[in-house]
């Protein structure tokens, strides 16, 4: 089962959550606020998506990359912990 399935819930979530701010942004718009709030929702946005995206590559590269079943102490967890930090740093 992939993580994607296994994590459904809780990745449907943080999409609903995203879609909340998406929208926060729509009635911004409509409604003529201000550039700062405007930039703000954007921001708050920006960062559930990079957050969202964060978790699926963990989750991926966790999951995928290598099969421990199949190939037991292939995954240097040191060295994916370390690629993960950067994709976390990256995606701030």
């Amino acid at each position: 089962m992939t993580h994607t399935v296994r994590d459904k819930q809780r990745l449907l979530a943080r999409v609903r959550r995203i879609r909340g701010q998406v929208e926060a942004i729509e009635r911004a718009l409509e409604s003529e606020a201000s550039c700062e709030k405007v930039m703000h929702l954007l921001a708050g946005m920006r960062g559930a998506t990079a957050g969202l995206m964060a978790q699926i590559v963990e989750d991926h590269v966790l999951t995928h990359l290598v099969d421990a079943e199949k190939h037991p102490g292939a995954l240097n967890e040191d060295a994916a912990e370390q690629l993960l930090e950067v994709v976390r740093t990256y995606l701030k």
